[in-house]
């Protein structure tokens, strides 16, 4: 197995949004805010070469929103998809998976484009891995969620053809097992954010590496207060974020994180005030 950091540029959001009930005076210290509030984050993908397959975590929000669109959301930056992808000698003809770690815009809006009058798969070779019970979630999504889930980033994937659908396990004492989906490869299953997002779970190196998605958008959202204004349940993320991270730091995990803006892997320690961030490093120094 070989992993890839890809960049798909980055975007910016309200940082009160971001930070939900912990003051400015202490986030903005951490991501400063520009004269609007809003802070910059990274559109940060992970490519897996595992033998045959090439896997990519999550694609970034795309190219095909109207300019109103991207108004919102200022993406900025070099950073492509096709850029990134070439940088490590692929492209998207080379895609086999499309593991889709929630459907919210900026995780799954690079998955499909513009096509005609109409949208294609922009991995025409690759098959579309989402579950169940999250597509059901997403595509009648509550008037919270609503303007985060496009159809248009969503229904033309079931017309393709190419989407399949996992099975959430069922609990086992309390807790969600993980469920296999290649070699060296599990998902972790997580609904505070929204409901059954899956977290890429990987052995490499003699480690494990877990990619954060939204559970723990950046290094600073370790804290156990630092939580998403947009998550639907943030009392379940705050007990989602306090097992995952006592488990993590007593295994050693590595955690990647897709919106950080500098850092793209971080380990944890033990402190007088939690679990906190040990080490801070790029994915390619492991």
């Amino acid at each position: 197995m070989k992993l890839y950091s890809v960049n798909a540029g980055h975007f910016k959001l309200d940082g009160g949004a971001m930070f939900g009930v912990v003051p400015k005076s202490m986030w903005n210290k951490l991501n400063p805010a520009d004269e609007n509030n809003m802070c910059s984050w990274a559109l940060r993908c992970l490519l897996i070469e595992d033998g045959d397959r090439l896997i990519l975590v999550d694609t970034g929000m795309g190219d095909k929103q109207d300019a109103k669109f991207f108004g919102h959301y200022y993406l900025h930056g070099d950073d492509t998809l096709d850029k990134s992808l070439a940088a490590h000698g692929f492209s998207r003809e080379d895609i086999t998976d499309v593991f889709l770690t929630h459907l919210h815009f900026d995780h799954c809006g690079g998955a499909l484009i513009r096509q005609g009058e109409g949208f294609a798969p922009a991995f025409p070779n690759a098959i579309y891995w989402s579950n169940e019970e999250h597509w059901d979630w997403a595509v009648q999504p509550n008037d919270r969620e609503k303007a985060s889930f496009l159809k248009e980033n969503i229904l033309p994937l079931q017309e393709s053809g190419r989407l399949q659908l996992l099975k959430k396990p069922a609990a086992t004492d309390g807790k969600l097992a993980t469920l296999p989906f290649a070699d060296d490869f599990s998902i972790r299953f997580v609904s505070g954010h929204t409901e059954a997002m899956m977290l890429p779970q990987l052995h490499y190196k003699d480690r494990t590496i877990v990619y954060m998605a939204d559970l723990l958008p950046s290094q600073a959202h370790i804290p156990i207060p630092y939580i998403m204004a947009y998550d639907t349940r943030p009392l379940l993320t705050l007990q989602e974020k306090k097992s995952f991270l006592r488990e993590a730091a007593d295994n050693h995990y590595i955690l990647f994180f897709e919106h950080d803006p500098v850092y793209e892997c971080c380990t944890l320690q033990d402190t007088e005030k939690g679990v906190r961030v040990g080490e801070l490093f790029k994915l390619n120094e492991i």
